[in-house]
């Protein structure tokens, strides 16, 4: 737990708090417990925004979102924490999902940060936690997020959903498998290769999904570890197909046994699949951009030039790109990184 003394739940917090307070693994300690904990979750898509709804309504103490990503109306229909208004300002999700959550429970700190998760970030981003907790849609993040977690010894949750069926793994550095384990030594059949994009997705099954995850988070949170099924949970809304996993972990893995951080060092080239979109990003995370003067510099040259604080959108048909001021950007219509490098180099600056 953080260093300092555990909040006491006080008369206003124990009516906020009752009922979960009445069920017996939380009660008054545990509900302490909860409000002293800080968790970050790691993209606020579908499954990320629906468990950081759920632990901000339980009261975990700080929750830190980190998504790169904006909202968008094809998200509406599974990503619970995002309106009408936040697609059509195109606000970054980060940014909408603190707004929201401070709204549902002020009593709870909440921080958005607008920034793509690398290795170069990871540790600085994702440090002063007690728990990670998986948003993502791409395993190359998840991997990293592996690696942060077993060299640190922190737990982290892991948890995916596309079309119907989706699952979900407590990780526990030196106690359980990792992601490693599960997905570098044999078992990658295990994991989720499609997408969204590819073959859809429902909401019933992300919901359900971070509903798992948030359980998790619950127990280890409120001091409750032995309560941790322990077990790689997977299941199917539309079919009813429903797995319980046992996990070994393995003695050659590269993370958990070697220490061998290969997504941490930088090793392993990212490969980044945006959910939904046919798309391609472009890191360039050393500049720094005056969105305003680009936007000036652009309107003569490209159409339907749009900018708030966060980020500027333009089109060249057919293309649309959404440029963010650490100078990363998002191009849609395409999946070739030729064309979107020369599209970022034309428009935006070499």
């Amino acid at each position: 737990m953080p260093v300092g003394a555990v909040p006491f739940v006080n008369d206003s917090l124990q009516e906020k708090y009752s009922r979960q307070m009445l069920f017996a693994g939380i009660g008054p300690e545990g509900q302490q417990r909860l409000l002293a904990s800080r968790a970050a979750i790691v993209g606020c898509g579908a499954i990320g925004a629906a468990a950081a709804n759920l632990l901000v309504r339980a009261g975990v103490g700080y929750i830190r979102i980190i998504d790169r990503d904006f909202v968008e109306p094809s998200n509406l229909q599974r990503q619970t924490l995002f309106d009408e208004s936040d697609a059509l300002n195109v606000l970054p999700k980060a940014v909408a999902a603190e707004r929201k959550l401070r709204s549902i429970n002020s009593g709870v700190a909440v921080e958005g940060i607008v920034a793509d998760l690398s290795a170069r970030n990871a540790e600085a981003l994702l440090g002063g936690v007690d728990l990670l907790l998986d948003g993502t849609d791409n395993f190359e993040t998840r991997f990293l997020m592996n690696d942060v977690a077993v060299k640190s010894r922190r737990p982290w949750i892991y948890a995916a959903g596309v079309a119907s069926y989706g699952l979900t793994m407590t990780i526990r550095a030196g106690v359980t498998a990792c992601l490693a384990c599960l997905l570098e030594t044999g078992s990658a059949a295990q994991g989720l290769e499609e997408t969204c994009d590819t073959i859809g997705v429902l909401g019933p099954i992300v919901n359900l999904i971070a509903s798992l995850e948030a359980a998790e988070a619950l127990k280890l949170l409120s001091g409750h570890p032995e309560a941790l099924h322990g077990r790689l949970l997977s299941c199917d809304v539309w079919s009813g197909r429903m797995q319980s996993i046992g996990v070994a972990r393995h003695p050659g893995c590269r993370a958990c046994a070697r220490r061998d951080f290969t997504y941490l060092g930088g090793e392993a080239q990212p490969r980044i699949t945006m959910c939904g979109r046919d798309s391609v990003q472009i890191h360039e995370r050393t500049r720094a951009l005056d969105l305003g003067v680009l936007g000036h510099r652009l309107k003569p040259l490209v159409d339907d030039v749009r900018q708030n604080d966060f980020l500027l959108r333009f089109r060249i048909a057919p293309y649309e790109i959404t440029v963010f001021a650490d100078g990363r950007a998002i191009l849609t219509g395409t999946t070739d990184p030729a064309v979107a490098r020369s599209l970022y180099a034309r428009y935006i600056g070499a």
